[in-house]
């Protein structure tokens, strides 16, 4: 456990992150939002962890920011909103694009309620399993506000222009079911945590620094000219050649009807 508001928990080398105000359907607070972004520099220092499930507590994965509470903390704003200059990101982008920025693979686990900023957390993960009924929005359109917590970074990459425009400038609900259609999930499941362990565990089971490998090419090319991208690929993959998982797995997929060799815990990529 982190804190009363985001638990921790780490298990056949997956790690679980939990949301966990259930009685304000994981609306996020000042505390909470630091929690989240200490855990999550946590797991990138661990080289044992091969992947993050990312849930919430209660009835909802995260009905957004707390407004109620940020009306009686407006200094909060001030204090999240502006960045350091040699930063990249405020306090407000950070707790979403924290996730991307990990260098292992993030499965958001999404039921109920996921609103605004729960919304831009998920998008900035690497899957997002949703239950068929799950309540989606990006609702930042109801406050007077635009989705700045890293959505327009994450939007570009999975939906078209005008389904990301439309879904802002309304602020309509929207189910699981026509998230997947919009390319916002990835997949709907009546059993979403099913789901997520299911695809955790084969990730696993690959060569972590591969795995590294591939989230790390796929952020520095997605959408990127063709010269970009192939430079990037040839970068990657030196990096890649001649160490020890990469041994391990030549071997493994070398030696048939043998029982695989576990790989060592991730280098740093």
């Amino acid at each position: 456990m982190i804190s009363a508001r985001v638990n921790f928990k780490l298990e056949d080398k997956i790690a679980y992150v939990t949301l966990n105000r259930a009685d304000k359907h994981n609306g996020l607070d000042k505390q909470m939002i630091v929690d989240l972004v200490q855990v999550a520099k946590r797991i990138s220092k661990d080289r044992s962890i091969r992947c993050v499930i990312l849930q919430g507590a209660g009835a909802s994965f995260c009905a957004g920011l707390d407004f109620n509470y940020v009306a009686k903390n407006p200094s909060m704003i001030a204090k999240f909103f502006f960045k350091l200059p040699w930063r990249k990101d405020n306090m407000f982008q950070r707790v979403a694009h924290v996730w991307r920025d990990l260098p292992m693979p993030v499965i958001a686990v999404v039921h109920g309620n996921c609103f605004g900023a729960g919304m831009q957390i998920i998008l900035a993960c690497d899957y997002r399993i949703a239950t068929p009924d799950a309540n989606l929005s990006i609702m930042e359109i109801k406050w007077g506000l635009i989705p700045d917590m890293s959505g327009m970074v994450t939007l570009s990459r999975l939906t078209r222009v005008d389904i990301a425009q439309e879904l802002i400038m309304t602020g309509r609900f929207f189910s699981g079911i026509q998230a997947k259609q919009y390319g916002l999930v990835s997949k709907t499941s009546e059993t979403p945590l099913a789901e997520a362990q299911k695809l955790a565990t084969k990730i696993c089971q690959q060569s972590p620094d591969a795995i590294a490998a591939t989230k790390y090419l796929v952020n520095k090319t997605w959408k990127k000219d063709t010269r970009v991208a192939l430079f990037w690929e040839r970068i990657t993959q030196l990096r890649l050649l001649g160490r020890k998982n990469q041994r391990i797995a030549m071997q493994n997929g070398l030696a048939k009807n043998k029982q695989a060799k576990p790989f060592i815990d991730r280098s740093s990529f």
